[in-house]
């Protein structure tokens, strides 16, 4: 019941001249770092002398793994997702501090990072953490034809909490996903293919940003005049009306 109050006096918020602030934070994720370590030291000590030499050697070798957790935020997938929001009319945008290797504390603490002035101004932040990242690449033989199509795909799932920075409550929550491919044909499996990672990673943010601001309008009564593409993209850069190419 609280919650829904709360969504009721955002949306009524929205009606009104001045727009409610948000800082949107980049993705935050954290991932396990393993390193091998190997260490050879060896010693010799040789001494001489009229009456007799004497001497001694010594070795040591050391080995090991360890691992530690790392943490940080993507900064490469929130500009569609600002884009988006600015244009629903929703909500205003404020910039907040980013997190850095230098940053003390959780990343995933953002509470703490609100009371600590992280994002003057805004009224709400939007969260957003990794929960799945996945690039594909492969070479798929197609029937009755000598050709192949060789695919590079990314799929980005990510969590988003809209989060009061008064009150600390979630206001909206959901999960947003931005997915995308390049393909191209070719006549030969060992043929050396350049495939278009840099548009593969565009296309997912664009198409992340599109998923984000739909689930803000709709969870929140605002937005009205957002309408999301009625057709998703086109993944394979093939257009409809040209016959595919064939890299020889």
């Amino acid at each position: 019941m609280r919650t829904w109050i709360g969504m009721m006096a955002l949306a009524c918020a929205f009606s009104a001249q001045a727009a409610p602030k948000v800082a949107v934070t980049d993705l935050a994720y954290q991932e396990r770092v393993e390193q091998y370590i190997h260490i050879v030291s060896a010693q010799s000590n040789h001494r001489e002398s009229y009456y007799s030499a004497s001497g001694s050697s010594s070795y040591n070798e050391i080995e090991a793994t360890t691992s530690y957790i790392e943490q940080g935020e993507l900064r490469k997938f929130t500009g569609d997702i600002k884009g988006e929001i600015l244009r629903t009319g929703m909500f205003q945008l404020v910039q907040g501090t980013p997190y850095t290797a230098s940053s003390k504390g959780d990343v995933y603490d953002v509470i703490k990072r609100i009371k600590a002035g992280n994002f003057k101004g805004a009224d709400y932040v939007l969260f957003g953490t990794v929960s799945d990242i996945d690039f594909t690449q492969d070479i798929n033989e197609l029937a009755h034809t000598d050709s192949y199509s060789a695919v590079l795909g990314l799929t980005l799932v990510a969590d988003f909490s809209l989060i009061n920075t008064k009150t600390y409550e979630i206001t909206s929550a959901f999960t947003a996903m931005g997915e995308a491919q390049d393909t191209k044909l070719v006549n030969h499996r060992d043929i050396k293919i350049s495939l278009n990672r840099p548009r593969v990673v565009r296309d997912v943010s664009k198409a992340l940003g599109e998923d984000v601001a739909g689930q803000l309008s709709m969870q929140l009564g605002g937005g009205d005049g957002y309408e999301q593409p009625r057709e998703a993209p086109q993944r394979n850069n093939l257009p409809r009306d040209t016959a595919p190419v064939i890299l020889r």
